[in-house]
């Protein structure tokens, strides 16, 4: 799992690479615990190598060491698509793959290499649960983790060249190995198990006695919510007329709440899911994944039952995530174009997709405010008509011919005709292409809305379910679909037609010497920061605490990516003058939060040179 700051600029902690059995099991739980679960998935995640795996081996490799009954026992789970079976079988067999290679450390103690290597496999099953045991269970987790220390040192080590030998304790790593043996055994291979209403791996003494605890929100692992990289270039608008968005406090705070969590509900507030998570920079997140929500990369279901259970369609309908450069231009709004208002959709992602509180119309206003500023990428290879400009190849210039061709077999229709080039090769129509199956006879779910063209070398896959990953799949797609026929020179021609409408002069953000991405997020959060002069003037305690909020915990979590690690301590010194404020606000004292915001401007100032 990868996991970030609740912001624009991902702070990002990659975990080290799991056991294969502790992976899939961990995966296995996460999706059972979908509505509807997605059983092929899970039956994949048992059966096939894991990408978070250190080892590329299938779980089930491992899972066939188990008692024979124990190991049928997940298979017929999986088969009768019994969510509580699997929990109980695949918990039951990861414990018991954990016992045994702490047995096997046990029986090679004459040998520490050995030992040390049998022991850390045991750990590897083990993390598995480790942080559910320490969240639900505290105490336990404490004695669990000074057995661990206990346990590996026991061991001791052969040294080097006869130098550093450390002797074998065996009392000490009997001791503490009887004492995770029989947490592990109590606890996750019990006679029977309460019956779950949910499936993190809690310990089952603590659920016997007060039920299934609250964990924190979690995903399995191969999870990602980083940025992609390169990171994309931001267009504003006002900021190419030369505007300081210090100067425009209504888009400052849109753009502050593009970054922020808070106006999410769980789970995506506690794992840091904000607009700009999926929609970094107005483009796409190709890198965000996760198992079970997303069927590849750059795609995911935001009407399932993981964000918010009360708007689950129950359809699975994992979607490629769009780009939202050029919005004000790209109306109506969603994927069929059901929205024809901004503010109505925006409203729907917090409220319906992810379970966020009602935002004010102050709040709509100013996220509408901020992405009706997002440009589409500048692109001399064609002009404001949408024609290919000076220096275009011929290849390209038969393309462009081809793309405005009517065709018979398109009811007289061309590329163009839905794609108008004048109109941002787009026509704010829904059609049905023939590119998604129809649900039931004469449904319309095939019904999208025109995408733009334009920056679409930066955007594959392609459909709204990521199916064809290159333009060229796209254009060998329409000639089958309308038997175009088409030669394999006309499909290059248009090719190369699309890859110059799709090409931008600078797609992404360049760093180089000091200019480095923390320097990017100081800029950008010292800004959101200047909206608390016309939030204390308003007296708007809600909002400035939102704010003051977001920027404190981006900032201290940012600074731990500085190149300038030698002033990380002026950033928390800034963060804590933030936290103070907001702490002021809370207590309806304006007078201190103020005086307060002034210190914090002469600090940022003095302080500005050493960001990077």
């Amino acid at each position: 799992m990868v996991l970030l700051a609740p912001t624009a600029f991902s702070t990002v902690v990659t975990e080290e690479p799991w056991h294969p059995a502790a992976a899939a099991y961990r995966s296995m739980l996460f999706m059972a615990d979908l509505v509807p679960a997605p059983w092929d998935e899970i039956r994949r995640a048992y059966e096939e190598p894991h990408p978070a795996a250190a080892i590329q081996r299938p779980a089930s490799t491992y899972f066939d060491t188990l008692p024979a009954d124990m190991n049928v026992a997940i298979v017929d789970a999986i088969a009768s698509e019994n969510r509580q079976a699997l929990y109980e079988a695949s918990t039951r067999a990861v414990s018991w793959l954990a016992r045994a290679a702490l047995a096997e450390t046990a029986a090679a103690l004459a040998d520490p290499g050995r030992a040390q290597q049998k022991a850390l496999e045991a750990q590897a099953y083990y993390r598995a649960f480790a942080s559910f045991i320490e969240e639900a269970d505290r105490e336990a987790a404490r004695r669990l983790g000074f057995a661990w220390l206990e346990l590996m040192s026991a061991i001791g080590t052969t040294g080097v060249m006869g130098a550093n030998v450390i002797g074998t304790d065996e009392e000490t790593f009997q001791r503490a190995r009887a004492e995770i043996d029989a947490y592990l055994a109590a606890n996750f291979e019990p006679t029977s198990f309460v019956e779950r209403r949910t499936l993190p791996p809690l310990p089952e003494s603590v659920v016997a006695t007060r039920g299934e605890v609250q964990v924190a929100a979690w995903l399995p692992p191969g999870s990602s919510l980083a940025d992609q990289d390169p990171l994309p270039r931001l267009v504003l608008n006002f900021e190419e007329r030369g505007i300081d968005e210090a100067e425009l406090p209504l888009i400052a705070f849109g753009d502050m709440l593009f970054d922020s969590p808070n106006i999410f509900g769980e789970p995506a507030r506690s794992l840091g899911i904000t607009c700009s998570t999926c929609h970094n920079r107005s483009d796409i997140n190709q890198s965000f994944f996760i198992p079970g929500i997303s069927h590849q990369p750059g795609a995911v279901d935001v009407r399932g039952s993981f964000f918010n259970p009360l708007f689950n369609d129950q359809r699975r309908g994992s979607l490629d995530i769009p780009t939202l450069r050029g919005l004000r231009f790209t109306g109506p709004y969603g994927r069929d174009g059901r929205f024809a208002s901004l503010s109505e959709f925006t409203r729907n992602v917090i409220v319906s997709e992810f379970g966020g509180p009602e935002p004010t119309p102050f709040q709509l206003d100013a996220l509408v405010a901020y992405m009706l500023e997002f440009d589409f990428l500048p692109n001399t290879r064609i002009d404001g008509m949408g024609r290919l400009t000076a220096g275009a190849t011929d290849s390209e210039l038969r393309g462009e011919e081809l793309f405005r061709r009517p065709f018979a077999q398109m009811d007289g229709r061309s590329c163009a005709s839905c794609h108008v080039p004048s109109s941002a090769f787009l026509d704010r129509q829904s059609h049905n292409i023939g590119s998604d199956s129809e649900g039931y006879g004469g449904a319309m779910d095939g019904y999208f809305d025109t995408p733009t063209l334009l920056g679409i070398n930066f955007t594959a896959p392609y459909f709204h379910d990521g199916s064809q990953p290159t333009l060229a799949s796209v254009v060998d797609w329409f000639d089958t679909r309308f038997e175009l026929g088409l030669a394999d020179q006309a499909q290059d021609d248009l090719v190369a037609y699309l890859q110059a409408v799709g090409a931008a002069d600078e797609p992404y953000q360049t760093f180089d010497g000091l200019d480095t991405v923390f320097r990017l997020a100081w800029e950008e959060l010292t800004t959101f920061a200047t909206t608390f002069d016309t939030l204390a003037r308003n007296r708007d305690a809600v909002n400035a605490n939102l704010m003051l909020e977001t920027v404190a915990l981006d900032l201290a979590l940012d600074a731990t990516g500085m190149l300038n690690s030698a002033a990380r301590a002026q950033v928390f010194e800034l963060v804590d003058i933030l936290n103070g404020m907001r702490t002021a606000v809370n207590a309806g004292n304006w007078t201190e939060a103020e005086t307060l915001w002034g210190n914090f401007q002469e600090l940022r100032d003095a302080y500005e040179d050493d960001m990077y």
